[in-house]
């Protein structure tokens, strides 16, 4: 367990448990690593607002993946804003960081750059969420309908949908001027969660279309519990959120000291991105050589860029696909190994 000790809270998620409520719960706060997801790209000010906000809830909603799975979001919409994909890659090994990247796919011609509700410019569409527990394993994909205005509500409704767990994000992000610093992007949020061993009381849902809510599955004392921690969690500013003043230890004793809370070890986040030019190889691998052909640019190369990061992978199409005739170092393939 981690004690109630000053630490530097930037890219970090700190899990905690409301013994009184039998509510658990994350919080997390972004920087560096949301510089670095944004830095890659020269998106709008309204579509990185996005990303930041389906980062940060990948950030809360990951932190429970075990060792070695990985965490993907997708938002896809017949908005302007047509893609939003995140990954997030639980640690290698106990006590090294967990790996953050993001990215998006829009239309500048149709984007409203100053929409007053940038989770409109998604439009109609879906929320994925993909759990892949590694190589032998069949992944996971839960869906839930785009709906209640903020990708955090959708992320609500998976959960009370797929897991029947009551589930509330609050969260903050946007650009932050400290002093010694340049403008630069900071978020934070607030994740609770019922404990899974909470009493349903229903099945049927009474949201739109037929989803759960919260008072779905609740009831009696549970109802209560959950009730009291929300309207704790109502009482956040945006800049306690997004800190840097406050640190997220100081923060979740402020919210919710009377509902007993008992934090866990803390998890750094960091960007990362897992492109190479072995993983495009691979990738290319079930192309024949026609196929490889039509990938092929008046240059006589193909090429690759990652939407992640944005590496920029360029070929021989000789040494592509199953039909290669060339080595990846450009020497010629043995007929043993073509």
């Amino acid at each position: 367990m981690t004690s109630f000790t000053d630490i530097v809270w930037d890219d970090t998620v700190l899990p905690f448990q409301l013994d009184r409520a039998d509510v658990r719960g994350r919080i997390a706060r972004l920087d560096g690593v949301l510089e670095d997801v944004l830095r890659q790209h020269d998106y709008p000010a309204l579509v990185e607002g996005l990303v930041a906000e389906v980062a940060l809830l990948t950030a809360l909603i990951g932190q429970t993946m075990k060792l070695r799975w990985k965490l993907s979001l997708q938002v896809r919409g017949k908005g302007p804003v047509r893609i939003l994909a995140t990954d997030y890659y639980a640690p290698a090994e106990e006590g090294a960081p967990a790996r953050l990247r993001a990215w998006a796919s829009y239309d500048a011609e149709r984007l409203n750059e100053n929409a007053a509700d940038p989770f409109a410019e998604i439009g109609e569409g879906y929320l994925a969420v993909l759990i892949d527990q590694g190589e032998g394993t069949l992944p996971y994909q839960g869906m839930t309908p785009l709906d209640g205005g903020s990708l955090a509500h959708c992320a609500e409704t998976y959960f009370a949908q797929s897991e029947q767990l009551p589930t509330r994000f609050q969260l903050a992000f946007g650009r932050s001027t400290e002093p010694g610093q340049g403008e630069h992007w900071r978020a934070g949020g607030v994740m609770l969660q019922m404990m899974p061993a909470s009493p349903v009381a229903a099945r049927e849902g009474s949201g739109e279309g037929g989803l759960l809510r919260h008072s779905d599955i609740l009831s009696g004392a549970a109802d209560e519990d959950w009730t009291r921690a929300n309207v704790l969690l109502d009482t956040v500013e945006e800049m306690e959120l997004t800190g840097p003043s406050v640190g997220l230890t100081n923060l979740l004793v402020r919210l919710f000291n009377e509902e007993e809370p008992r934090i866990f070890d803390a998890q750094k986040v960091e960007f990362g991105c897992t492109c190479s030019e072995d993983r495009v190889r691979t990738s290319l691998s079930i192309y024949s050589a026609k196929d490889i052909r039509h990938m092929t640019t008046a240059e006589g190369t193909v090429t690759a860029d990652c939407q992640f990061c944005g590496a920029h992978y360029v070929f021989d199409p000789l040494s592509l696909g199953f039909e290669a005739v060339k080595n990846p170092d450009g020497s010629p393939k043995e007929a043993d190994d073509a």
